[in-house]
């Protein structure tokens, strides 16, 4: 059986630059991988002829023999696949199951001496609309790991230290063969830290760490929203080993108002009014984020759902001088439980009232009368 050209097995041009081709055989690698497609024959099968054909045209001379003389160019044993791909092969092909296995590794294979990074922290901290107005300086009690004081963060016991692993060699990592190609994965005696502690530390039990509750200060600057995120580089878990701490992210939430609504740094605040100030108009005092209250100027004839806007009475923007604008929208109350009194005037008033007084539901129900008109008239 002839074999496919290997530009065409790849999907690339002649013209592909290293980059492109390493970047396309990547992908490749990771859709055919057998480890993804277990049992599959002919995923196996395309591994290995996408394999045969980038060790090929990523070698400059192999390349130029291949684009001159095609597959004759390795008739006589000097074949691009098979076992022994050579040591950048490996080391691509252990980057490649970095992805599959969520392994870390430094350049060149080697783990970085035992000096594991803390994992960052997460802490929700909620506050309340008033606090993200003004802004304020939270004082945090978090639980986190810190470096034992002591070994240091080096998890052996005083006047010892870690020594190399015996398994890797120091390298953290280890090499097996699996098929026709050999792999590195993480080296089960020290875990990828490259050595091991024969006399750990009785205060840490050999982790370099312990877990102590700490207190920190955190500033929250005016005009926070939802969501907000705020990281304190290094304050998260410290590292194994002596290795650097985490950072810890705040993630902020607001406390539901019993007043405002907020939408950006923009504030909606419904407020009832009765029918006379409705109707005659009026002053009327509104509530203010900020404290205290302002005077907000109600004309006669108001609707019930009216919006009125009061400009720079909203939340400030972060990390700008800009200020939102507070909106009241004012609703018309209905009167309950009236006096016999009450009951006279309103009826005396409705009898005094003219069409000019309800203009709109006056204008709807003439419209709806002309609506029904037109099913009475002849058929």
């Amino acid at each position: 059986m002839s074999k496919r050209d290997f530009y065409e097995v790849l999907g690339v041009s002649k013209t592909v630059t290293e980059g492109e081709l390493k970047s396309t055989f990547r992908k490749l690698a990771m859709q055919f991988h057998p480890d993804r497609n277990p049992g599959n024959h002919e995923a196996e099968l395309k591994f290995k002829e996408i394999n045969e054909a980038y060790q090929t045209l990523s070698d400059g001379q192999k390349r130029a023999a291949y684009d001159r003389y095609g597959h004759a160019a390795f008739a006589n044993g000097g074949g691009a696949g098979g076992p022994g791909f050579g040591n950048d092969f490996s080391d691509f092909m252990s980057d490649i199951f970095e992805n599959f296995f969520g392994e870390t590794r430094t350049r060149g294979g080697r783990s970085t001496g035992g000096r594991e990074r803390g994992a960052d922290m997460r802490y929700n901290l909620e506050i309340t609309l008033e606090e993200a107005f003004l802004g304020k300086t939270a004082e945090l009690k978090i639980p986190t790991s810190i470096t034992c004081e002591s070994c240091s963060g080096s998890g052996a016991k005083a006047g010892s230290k870690p020594k190399q692993c015996p398994t890797c060699g120091g390298a953290g990592r280890v090499r097996a063969t699996q098929g026709f190609f050999s792999i590195e994965r993480t080296c089960p005696n020290c875990h990828g830290r490259g050595e091991v502690i024969d006399d750990p530390c009785a205060n840490c039990g050999g982790a370099g760490r312990v877990t102590r509750e700490r207190t920190l200060s955190v500033n929250i600057p005016a005009g926070v929203e939802e969501g907000t995120r705020i990281r304190l580089a290094g304050e998260g878990e410290a590292g194994a080993r002596g290795g650097p701490a985490g950072d810890l992210y705040i993630f902020l939430s607001i406390k539901a108002h019993q007043f405002f609504q907020r939408d950006g740094a923009d504030l909606f605040c419904r407020v009832p009014i009765s029918i006379v100030t409705a109707a005659l108009g009026g002053d009327l005092s509104v509530p203010t984020i900020g404290g205290g209250d302002t005077s907000l100027k109600i004309p006669e004839g108001t609707q019930s759902g009216k919006q009125f806007r009061l400009k720079g009475k909203g939340m400030p923007v972060l990390r700008s001088r800009d200020v939102g604008d507070l909106y009241i929208q004012v609703a018309v109350e209905t009167p309950q439980k009236l006096s016999k009194r009450q009951r006279e005037l309103l009826a005396e008033f409705e009898q005094e009232s003219s069409k000019d007084n309800h203009p709109e539901s006056s204008g709807f129900f003439a419209k709806v009368r002309e609506f029904l008109d037109g099913f009475s008239g002849p058929t």
